[in-house]
């Protein structure tokens, strides 16, 4: 199908969501432009789904709107895993249950998919709003309106697209199949790169909702006691940098065709993310001297150099001082 015609198919992808679903669905039912709609529990007991149910048991607009739930909690990627088979558009957009959509969000989408045929994942600055849905200030680093590989090698940022503004063509999952991470925007972000252009919209398309029991609250234990916060962050984030290095290099071996630049560039991705799980593994669990092996990769990689520069010098330091307790 040629970008002129392109179709698309939103997940909203919910857990324990019960509080803001209705919000969540009414906006996604808001879409400007016909979509399939697919609302995803992940074995949550708290009503998200029935109530789900409820608002589309008579919906008779231009989407079509499939409710369904997982039989257990799957967690993010796996539920990513297990959903993105089931859409039929061209573009994924992602949507989470506690976050809304502005009207136009997709048929903005749609359009910069059509003017960019060459990008393959697109994301898209947002508002923030708390529980009660009033504006809040959330820490995210903007990124370039467009980019691929060589932003994160550069200038060695380990974070991709906000996952809560994510959509993809759908090959983008279905040329490597499922996510070998525990999350999906790290992952979905790089395969993107692999293939083609990153966009960010310079338009806020997503309010995204913060509180105590979302996504990003978890990963970034923000709501946890101050002695466990960092001890927490590192714990989680060795995961997700292994998981994702694990996932991006599968993918590269799924592609001989590739350039020798981007190969060597995926690479470098895959190393500064091992690097990464390694450098906050020895700070958490090992003696100092384990501490120099990690530091000195990251000193030999571009793009890691700054911050491993800045760890050496926590050698001489009580891990106290930057928020490890305890140890």
């Amino acid at each position: 199908m040629s970008d002129t015609a392109l179709s698309a198919s939103i997940l909203v992808l919910c857990y324990r969501d019960a509080p803001y679903i209705r919000a969540a669905l009414e906006s996604a039912l808001a879409q400007t432009v016909p979509c399939e709609i697919i609302v995803s529990n992940d074995g949550s007991d708290d009503g998200t789904f029935e109530l789900a149910q409820d608002m589309v048991a008579n919906y008779r607009g231009p989407h079509r709107v499939v409710v369904r739930r997982n039989a257990q909690n799957l967690g993010v990627a796996a539920h990513v895993n297990a959903t993105v088979p089931m859409t039929r558009g061209d573009i994924v957009v992602m949507m989470a249950g506690d976050d809304m959509s502005h009207p136009h969000r997709v048929a903005t989408i749609l359009e910069a998919f059509r003017q960019r045929p060459q990008a393959t994942v697109l994301g898209s600055d947002f508002d923030g709003i708390d529980d009660n849905g009033r504006p809040c200030e959330v820490s995210f680093r903007q990124r370039p309106e467009v980019f691929g590989l060589d932003y994160y090698v550069n200038i060695g940022r380990l974070i991709g697209l906000l996952g809560a503004t994510l959509a993809f063509r759908r090959e983008v999952f279905e040329r490597f199949g499922p996510l070998r991470g525990p999350i999906e925007d790290n992952a979905l972000s790089l395969r993107g790169a692999l293939l083609g252009d990153c966009l960010n919209l310079r338009q806020p398309l997503v309010r995204y909702r913060q509180h105590a029991n979302s996504v990003s609250a978890g990963v970034f234990a923000r709501h946890e006691p101050p002695t466990l916060r960092m001890q927490r962050r590192y714990e989680r984030t060795i995961g997700f940098y292994r998981g994702t290095a694990d996932d991006l290099e599968y993918c590269l071996a799924q592609l001989p065709e590739l350039t020798p630049r981007k190969r060597a560039q995926a690479r470098d991705v895959v190393a500064m993310y091992r690097i990464e799980a390694d450098a906050r593994e020895a700070l958490l669990h090992k003696a100092r001297r384990h501490w120099l092996k990690p530091i000195g990769r990251g000193l030999l990689q571009l793009g890691l150099r700054r911050k491993s520069a800045e760890r050496a010098l926590k050698l001489f330091v009580p891990r106290r001082w930057f928020g490890l307790y305890g140890r």
